[in-house]
């Protein structure tokens, strides 16, 4: 039987997938959710409606990859594995396919210091991974590549992700960066942005250290 903080927990994984639908940023069960737990992290089903989920279906996976067989975690699972396992102070990782985050990505374009929101995920660009097929080794060691001193980065023709030291900070940052990723878009529409310096986003970087979406 799970313990109520277990629970708790598998809950807000599916309280996170609602409201990322909600939010816009993401549409049907095309984004996953995961959460370090012990020595290993919960990860959103496979192919499973939000709205139906239910929280003994998120399924518990060892960060060697092994599983309750009669479970079947999210087809993107190896890179929240292995993010995890790359970034000890990550606890949480959202991936979502937001609608401006996925048309920069579709155009193998980074999100550069249009803004000096840029540095809340971590560094003076949002980097975009290069494409591999989902659900891949290949892509997993892009995206832990593009996520090298970051918070976020975009899946070449794929999508987004955000990662942090809670769901909630997480969660924050995919809202925050599907937004620059929006500004950006109309920026362009208009002719070519100017740019930040990378020693202000530095600045601002430090500046920012704490800013965002309050712990609970």
């Amino acid at each position: 039987m799970p313990s109520t903080k277990d629970r708790d927990k598998r809950q807000s994984i599916i309280d996170a997938c609602l409201r990322m639908n909600a939010l816009g940023i993401n549409q049907g069960t095309s984004g996953n959710i995961s959460l370090r737990h012990g020595d290993g992290m919960l990860i959103t089903p496979t192919s499973t409606p939000y709205e139906a989920m239910k929280p003994d279906q998120i399924v518990y996976m060892h960060l060697d990859g092994n599983h309750d067989p009669s479970q079947r975690p999210s087809s993107e699972w190896r890179f929240h594995r292995d993010i995890l396992k790359a970034r000890p102070e990550v606890q949480a990782i959202v991936h979502t396919h937001p609608p401006y985050s996925t048309m920069l990505a579709i155009m193998g374009m980074e999100i550069p210091p249009v803004h000096y929101m840029v540095a809340v995920a971590g560094g003076d660009t949002i980097r975009c991974a290069p494409y591999a097929t989902f659900g891949t080794q290949e892509l997993s060691e892009h995206a832990v590549k593009a996520l090298e001193g970051r918070l976020a980065c975009l899946l070449e023709h794929h999508g987004m992700i955000a990662v942090g030291p809670s769901l909630s900070k997480a969660m924050w940052l995919a809202v925050e960066v599907e937004t620059l990723a929006r500004q950006y878009h109309g920026c362009l529409q208009i002719g070519t942005p100017p740019l930040l310096s990378k020693e202000e986003i530095e600045k601002v970087r430090l500046r920012m250290a704490g800013y965002g979406h309050a712990e609970e």
